[in-house]
């Protein structure tokens, strides 16, 4: 789908006689190699084989899935083929059946990174990537129930936020964490979060000063801090209405995988 309320946003540049892209110029984690220093097998290899029919083993309908911060997609890629069964590199044109299985719509803040996702995709009969800034509700609320209604639906089965809560709470303060988490807990009946742990704050911050440019106008205001792992699930279970299913680990780098379920009432 075409990409709404991108606001702007831009992939990190790159600065001549580098070898490649300042780190530290990606205020959102809009990195445009992310996944060469964390690669996407580094998670998908902590979630068991056949997750998604063990959470719907009664499913009689396409699923749907919501990735949050995406950036040019390989991870997004690699959790489909995962869910629906699929072995890595096989990328036939379309698998038969799988869009039976999973719908996935990916959204990132940066509309370079989405272009990036769109002309690389496998997949694109089954997963739709487009440029959403996901904390603004102007643009969010129309683009979304407008894919929900294609499937006449009003919510997703499973959501993923990987390593998007850290700069969601750097450029929005405590107050944007806590609607940005109960704004899953919403749209989601499942929950896949890999929180980044408070030493990544400190990092992300010190690549600012390095480049001589002001600090996150929230991080030392923060005082939501400390354990984050810890901090998303208490917010996740006693206000937002989920409980933790399962932690399916830590990746190499340090970063717990946290499986949330919907308590609400009538999920789809």
């Amino acid at each position: 789908p075409a990409g709404r309320g991108s606001s702007g946003k831009m992939a990190a540049p790159v600065r001549r006689g580098s070898r490649g892209p300042e780190p530290g110029a990606a205020p959102y984690g809009n990195f445009p190699n992310y996944s060469r220093f964390h690669p996407p097998e580094g998670r998908v290899s902590l979630l068991p084989q056949g997750l998604l029919r063990s959470l719907f083993p009664a499913a009689t309908r396409p699923l749907l899935g919501l990735d949050v911060g995406c950036n040019s997609g390989e991870l997004s890629v690699a959790l489909y083929q995962h869910l629906v069964g699929l072995q890595e590199g096989d990328s036939s044109p379309e698998p038969p059946g799988a869009r039976k299985e999973l719908n996935l719509l990916c959204c990132d803040i940066d509309p370079e990174l989405i272009r990036r996702a769109q002309q690389s995709s496998p997949f694109p009969a089954s997963i739709s990537f487009a440029s959403l800034d996901i904390m603004d509700s102007g643009a969010r609320e129309p683009f979304l129930s407008s894919y929900l209604e294609r499937f006449g639906r009003s919510s997703f089965d499973i959501g993923f936020c990987m390593s998007v809560t850290m700069w969601i709470h750097l450029n929005h303060g405590d107050r944007g964490l806590l609607e940005f988490l109960a704004l899953l807990a919403s749209l989601c009946t499942f929950l896949l979060v890999e929180p980044q742990p408070w030493k990544c704050y400190r990092a992300a911050a010190r690549r600012l000063r390095r480049l001589g440019r002001d600090d996150f106008e929230h991080f030392r205001s923060l005082r939501i801090n400390g354990d984050m792992a810890e901090s998303v699930t208490r917010i996740l279970t006693q206000e937002c209405a989920m409980e933790l299913v399962c932690s399916f680990g830590s990746t190499s780098w340090d970063r717990s995988l946290l499986l949330f379920k919907s308590t609400s009432a009538n999920p789809e």
